[in-house]
């Protein structure tokens, strides 16, 4: 025998069972390999998790539930925007509400009396009345004992009455508390739930609420989410757009209310009849805005009262039970290079007095600005030395003074006589307090 031959060994399960012994070995092989390899994994997951962890490229626990059930079950963003607005939604709804007005209403019948040549000719009488719905619009609880901020305009019938849906399908019947005679906009509110502790004894429920936050801070561009109840009929809507101007002008009307409005937000957010009253939230979830108007004309331009304008009507409706306002006692219209045009006037800035029409004079009787002289046709063109214009309106200078205050105007009187010139005049008034 060669050195470098191996003696051949006689193996008898090698000859009778050659696939059965493959299987067992490569079965073996398996087995072992699988605990091997399970084993060394664990450790070596172990000894790197912490140093992963820092790194955070540890699988998410979203990537881990799809690895372990391989479905979907609820909706994943798809972009970190999507996913705050979601979030905003969620936070939000609770507590914005669905305000329905109802109104007794005359029932009418249908009768019939003798007529010429023998006809039936038919008359109405009323019979009774009946309680109906006649409209609906949408409001945001502000405090956590039920204080609820809508528009003016959504609660202006005082005959009527107001019943608040909230999210959850619950129902309560509202109280005006109060309506801004400057501003679209009023206080409602409506009374907690009481429910039992686990003392056995009465505690009152406290409402979901929503964040105030500071409209002076908005800029245009700004993403925004508008909730509301869309034709009254479809509650908490959501539709987002963006704020596509500050500073607005507007005279909004509807259902015999007509005012104007200044310093508005545009937004290009849908915002639909029904959505009257709700918030404009930021993506923070802090209402910047209450919805207010939309132009019928167009389309995707929506208004908003700033946020700011209303903080100092929650504050005296609390303290005293009301909202009042410095009152100067004019009719104007806010001048801007058109106006100028249009009706010939020396400056393109400040306030011209005008009358609103039978029965609403441009100077109200015994009024601050009567009593300081003024007239239809005065400019105002000044304010305590600030000056009026498009951006920094009346209505916004006036609101930062109080019922009793002492201010000097500058004014422009128009010629009394032509060839002569507008004068310009200074004049000291004591403001009045106008509230509802």
């Amino acid at each position: 025998m060669s050195i470098y031959d191996l003696p051949k060994f006689n193996l008898s399960w090698k000859k009778k069972k050659p696939i059965q012994l493959i299987a067992l070995v490569v079965s073996v092989s398996i087995i072992f390999g699988f605990l091997a390899g399970t084993i060394s994994s664990a450790f070596f997951y172990l000894q790197i998790k912490d140093y992963l962890e820092k790194l955070n490229i540890l699988p998410s626990a979203i990537e881990k539930e799809l690895v372990e059930k391989e479905t979907i079950k609820e909706y994943l963003p798809q972009t970190s925007q999507e996913e705050i607005i979601i979030k905003v939604v969620k936070n939000a709804s609770p507590a914005v509400v669905s305000i329905i007005i109802s109104k007794d209403l005359p029932i009418f019948e249908e009768y019939f009396e003798p007529g010429p040549f023998g006809f039936q000719v038919p008359q109405y009488r009323q019979k009774g009345t009946e309680k109906k719905e006649i409209g609906g619009g949408t409001g945001f609880i502000i405090s956590e004992d039920g204080m609820i901020l809508t528009n003016k305009h959504v609660v202006l019938d005082e005959e009527a009455e107001y019943t608040i849906f909230t999210n959850d399908s619950r129902k309560f019947s509202a109280k005006v508390l109060a309506r801004d005679p400057v501003q679209d906009l009023a206080v409602l509110g409506i009374e907690q739930e009481k429910t039992v502790d686990g003392n056995g004894e009465f505690v009152l429920e406290p409402f979901p609420t929503v964040k105030l936050g500071d409209s002076d801070k908005l800029e245009s561009g700004q993403t925004v989410i508008a909730i509301g109840n869309a034709l009254g009929e479809f509650r908490n809507t959501v539709s987002v757009g963006v704020i596509s101007g500050l500073g607005r002008e507007i005279t909004a009307s509807g259902g015999g209310f007509i005012e104007t409005l200044e310093d508005v937000i545009q937004t290009d957010a849908a915002i639909n009849k029904g959505n009257s009253g709700g918030p404009l939230l930021n993506l923070k979830g802090e209402v910047v805005g209450i919805n207010v108007a939309m132009a019928l004309e167009a389309q995707s331009i929506g208004f908003a009262i700033p946020v700011n304008k209303a903080k100092k009507d929650i504050e005296q409706v609390r303290s005293l039970g009301k909202i009042v306002y410095p009152f100067l006692g004019i009719r104007y219209v806010l001048i801007s290079e058109k106006i100028k045009e249009e009706n010939d006037l020396p400056v393109d800035y400040g306030v011209l007095i005008v009358d609103g029409g039978p029965g609403e004079p441009a100077i109200w009787p015994d009024s601050a600005a009567e009593k300081a002289g003024l007239k239809e046709e005065n400019i105002v063109l000044e304010f305590n030395n600030e000056k009026i214009t498009t951006e920094n309106g009346l209505a916004k200078i006036i609101m930062k003074y109080n019922p009793g205050d002492r201010i000097v105007l500058k004014i422009l009187r128009p010629p009394s006589s032509v060839g002569e010139d507008w004068e310009e005049i200074i004049v000291e008034a004591t403001l009045d307090e106008r509230s509802e």
